[in-house]
C-alpha cells in the first residue's frame, strides 16, 4: 500500500473510464491519493456511456415516446406520436445524451485532479505499466502502488458468422443502423437481447428471439418472466427457446437486396431483414499482458477476484464487467469504490445481496432480494402479496394496465425477503423495497405507511394487504 512518495509514480492507476473505473479513481482522489486513469478510446465513459447502457436506455425512451407505445392502453393500438419514425429520430435524442454524459465524466475526473491519460496500458511487471500513447507514437513506463483493472468487455463474436455490421451485427453496431427493419431476429436472449427485442417490437418490427436456453433471464423470479413472455407475445415477438443456431448466411431476396437466413439445429429456418447477434460479452483483457503481472483469465477473458475485488496479486484489483456477473453499471460503480477503499485501508459497509437489478425491457423489470425459487430451495417458509397496476389509480391514469408488483415475506416473522416488479417505473419503485430490506423491516411497514395518492408506490400497500389477507 505505498503512496507516491515512497518511490511509485502513482498511489493508484485505474485502467478504464467506465462506471467502475470512474468511481475507483474519484474515491482515490477523495482520499488525497495520487491517481491516474488510462483510457485507450478517444472518449471517456467506456461501453456504458458510448455503446451500452446510456445509448440503449435513451433509445428505449425515444421509442416509447415517439411510438406512443405507453399510451396505447388509453388511445388504442394504432396510436402513435410520429407516423414514420426513422433511425435519425431515435439517434437525435441518443447523441445529445451521450455527448452530455461524456462531458460530465471528463469534468468530474479533471475537477478531482486525476491525470487522464489517452493510452493503451499493458503490464511490464505487477507494479509497472507501459503506456502506449493513442494520439502520438511512443510509450513510457509508469509505476504504481495499486492498480485497478476496469477495462470492461467487448462484444463476443463467433468467427463462423459473416458479420457485415449492416444486416448481421452486434449490439455495438445497433446505433449505426441504416434504417429500422421490418423484421429482426435477435440471437441470444440475455439482458441485452431481451431489451433490444422488446424495444424494436414496440416500433412495430416483427421480432424473433432465439436462445438455446429453455428459460429467459434465470436470475429473475419465474412469475415475472411469465409476465414478460406474455407481453412479448402480445407484441408479436416469436420466441424460439431451446433452439441452437447452426448457421447464418445472407441470401438474395426476390424484390432485390439481401435477406439473412438463419439455420437452427432443429432444422427450422428463419428469414429476416436483419440479425442482432447477442451471445454475451468477453473481458477486454487481451492487450493488458496479464502474465507479466502474474495474472490469467478464464475462457471469456474475465478476471477472478475475492470479496475485496483483489486478484491473485493482492495490490491489483479488478472491478466491473471484466469480473462478470452482474455486469451492471450500478454494481460496477460500487465495486470500484469498495476496491479503492480496501486498497487504502478505509472501512466500508456493503450489503451485496441488496443490490437491485434493473432490466430495461418494455415493460421494464426490477428486482431486489430473493425470489420464490431461491426461498423454496432453501426451505424458507414465505408468503407473497401482489398488486396489479390496473388496481391502482395511477396505473389507470398512465395507461399501464399490466404492471405487477410482488412482495415476498417470511411466513412467521413477516420480514420482507424480496421485491419483484414488472411495469412502468419498476427500476425507480424498487428502491422503496430496497430501503425496507436494508433496515430489516416487515411487510407491516407498508400497511402502516401513508403513500402519496395517486402514485404507483401505493402498489406496495396494496400488495402488503394482499399478502396478509392470504395468511388469514
Amino acid at each position: 500500500m505505498g503512496d507516491a512518495t515512497n518511490g511509485y509514480d502513482y498511489d493508484m492507476i485505474v485502467i478504464g473510464t467506465g462506471p467502475a473505473g470512474q468511481r475507483a479513481a474519484v474515491q482515490a482522489a477523495k482520499l488525497e491519493k495520487r491517481v491516474a486513469v488510462i483510457e485507450r478510446k478517444s472518449v471517456v465513459g467506456g461501453v456504458c456511456i458510448n455503446t451500452g447502457t446510456i445509448p440503449s436506455k435513451t433509445l428505449r425512451e425515444a421509442v416509447l415516446h415517439l411510438s406512443g407505445f405507453s399510451q396505447r392502453g388509453l388511445y388504442g393500438a394504432s396510436y402513435t406520436v410520429k407516423e414514420k419514425i426513422t433511425i435519425n429520430d431515435l439517434m437525435f435524442r441518443t447523441d445529445n445524451v451521450v455527448r452530455n454524459e461524456i462531458d460530465v465524466i471528463r469534468h468530474q475526473l479533471v475537477r478531482n485532479n486525476i491525470d487522464v491519460i489517452s493510452a493503451e496500458a499493458s503490464f511490464v511487471d505487477s507494479h509497472t505499466l507501459r503506456l502506449k500513447y493513442i494520439d502520438e507514437h511512443g510509450h513510457r513506463d509508469v509505476t504504481t502502488a495499486n492498480t485497478v483493472i476496469a477495462t470492461g468487455t467487448t462484444v463476443t463474436r463467433d468467427d463462423g458468422i459473416p458479420f457485415n455490421d449492416r444486416d448481421i451485427f452486434t449490439s455495438d453496431e445497433i446505433l449505426h443502423l441504416d434504417r429500422i427493419p421490418r423484421t429482426l431476429t435477435v440471437i441470444g436472449a440475455g439482458v441485452i437481447g431481451c431489451e433490444y427485442a422488446t424495444i424494436f417490437a414496440a416500433l412495430g418490427v416483427r421480432v424473433t428471439l432465439v436462445d438455446k436456453r429453455a428459460r429467459l433471464l434465470s436470475f429473475v423470479d419465474a412469475e415475472i418472466i411469465e409476465e414478460l413472455i406474455h407481453h412479448m407475445r402480445q407484441n408479436r415477438i416469436t420466441l424460439r427457446l431451446g433452439e441452437e443456431v447452426s448457421g447464418i448466411e445472407t441470401v438474395a431476396h426476390d424484390n432485390g437486396g439481401e435477406r439473412v437466413k438463419i439455420h437452427l439445429g432443429s432444422g427450422k429456418q428463419i428469414i429476416t431483414e436483419k440479425a442482432l447477434y447477442s451471445i454475451g460479452r468477453t473481458g477486454a483483457t487481451s492487450a493488458l499482458n496479464l502474465p507479466a503481472a502474474g495474472l490469467d483469465v478464464d475462457d471469456r477473458g474475465r478476471l477472478r477476484v475475492n470479496k475485496q475485488f483483489q486478484t491473485e496479486i493482492s495490490h491489483i484489483y479488478a472491478v466491473g464487467d471484466v469480473i462478470g456477473f452482474p455486469s451492471l453499471a450500478s454494481t460496477s460503480m460500487e465495486q470500484g469504490r469498495l476496491a479503492t477503499c480496501h486498497a487504502f485501508g478505509v472501512e466500508t459497509r456493503v450489503i451485496p445481496e441488496l443490490f437491485p437489478y434493473g432490466v430495461y425491457t418494455i415493460p421494464e423489470i426490477s428486482i431486489v432480494g430473493r425470489n420464490e425459487e431461491e426461498l423454496t430451495n432453501a426451505g424458507v417458509p414465505y408468503e407473497v402479496g401482489k398488486a396489479n397496476y390496473r388496481e391502482i389509480a395511477r396505473g389507470q391514469i398512465i395507461g399501464d394496465q399490466t404492471g405487477l408488483l410482488k412482495l415476498i415475506f417470511h411466513l412467521e416473522t413477516r420480514k420482507l425477503l424480496g421485491v419483484h416488479i414488472i411495469g412502468t417505473g419498476a427500476s425507480e419503485l424498487i428502491h422503496i423495497g430496497q430501503a425496507v430490506l436494508a433496515f430489516g423491516g416487515t411487510v407491516d411497514y407498508f400497511v402502516d405507511t401513508v403513500f402519496n395518492y395517486p402514485t404507483l408506490a401505493e402498489s406496495y400497500k396494496t400488495a402488503a394487504f394482499d399478502g396478509l389477507n392470504r395468511m388469514r
